[in-house]
């Protein structure tokens, strides 16, 4: 990559109100927020020491390309106007192409996860309950197999450093109330069905991903945060999971489930990482891996 990789975003002509495990978002007014996507990467909610050169630009122009084509699905948080507009000469390149200037919105403090085929988390709920989240599934699928319909499976959404956990619908409507749960559960899994259908005839199946929703000044569900990215999306090649759904495995992906993979074999003075903070230090090779299968995602799905 020619441009730097950027660890973490710096600004001083705007307050900094939050730091994630990749973006940090600034204050502009009372009414908008400038987020800037770094170069971090997480895996099992810790994030890595070393950042992949690039990813923050490319989960930005990702983000962006979904965000036009759902937005007849539901209203977002893109406010059309340039961000560097709003920061300072000397912090325009650690802006320029990897933020957003959005509307500052009011968040649901729940994910909007939606499952497709049966993977991960939802794998070993199954294996042990027949279900996820107290949907039921049918008896004998395997592991990577696509579910009869897609279907909701909200989790919490972690402090820093703590891991997100699943619930059900019923706690979903505790959180929010029965009737922006029943909403939130139809837009997503709408949202799902589309980017699903285009991905899938461009060679990606769309496995699982998870939305993030706020309410704007009307309390009008908006989406936000970022969609149907790498960092928030299980890709897998199509051809790849033909093969593997038939032997039971898991199909190699366009994700950080590379990375995962190279963190649970890791060894450390002998014994496997215990996946607390301080993460492995990542090989060149690992970084290289990483940043390639992000970019073949950004190929396969927006042409660029």
């Amino acid at each position: 990559m020619a441009t730097p990789a950027l660890l973490a975003s710096q600004l001083h002509s705007l307050p900094c109100i939050a730091r994630g495990k990749v973006r940090e978002n600034y204050a502009v007014g009372s009414d908008r927020l400038l987020m800037v996507a770094s170069d971090r990467i997480s895996a099992f909610d810790v994030v890595m020491g070393e950042p992949i050169p690039g990813k923050g630009a490319l989960l930005t122009r990702m983000a962006l390309f979904w965000f036009e084509r759902l937005a007849h699905v539901v209203p977002n948080h893109l406010t059309a106007e340039d961000p560097l507009s709003v920061v300072a000469p000397d912090e325009v390149e650690q802006v320029r192409g990897r933020s957003m200037l959005v509307k500052r919105l009011r968040p649901l403090p729940v994910e909007a996860v939606v499952r497709g085929y049966l993977a991960g988390s939802g794998w070993k709920e199954y294996q042990a309950t027949g279900g996820i989240c107290g949907v039921p599934l049918p008896a004998g699928l395997t592991l990577a197999s696509r579910l009869p319909e897609p279907i909701f499976t909200p989790a919490t959404k972690a402090e820093a450093g703590a891991h997100d956990e699943n619930i059900s619908f019923a706690q979903t409507a505790a959180l929010i109330g029965e009737a922006r749960a029943q909403e939130v559960r139809t837009i997503a899994i709408a949202l799902y069905r589309e980017a699903a259908a285009y991905a899938l005839a461009r060679g990606i199946v769309i496995a699982d991903t998870k939305f993030e929703f706020g309410l704007d000044e009307h309390d009008r569900l908006t989406l936000m945060d970022e969609v149907l990215t790498p960092d928030s999306s299980r890709f897998w090649p199509v051809d790849a999971w033909s093969q593997a759904q038939a032997q039971g495995q898991t199909p190699p992906s366009f994700d950080k489930q590379y990375l995962r993979d190279w963190l649970e074999a890791v060894r450390i003075d002998g014994r496997p990482w215990n996946k607390t903070a301080p993460a492995p230090t990542l090989p060149p090779a690992v970084i290289a891996a990483t940043a390639e299968r992000y970019a073949s995602a950004a190929r396969l799905l927006t042409g660029h």
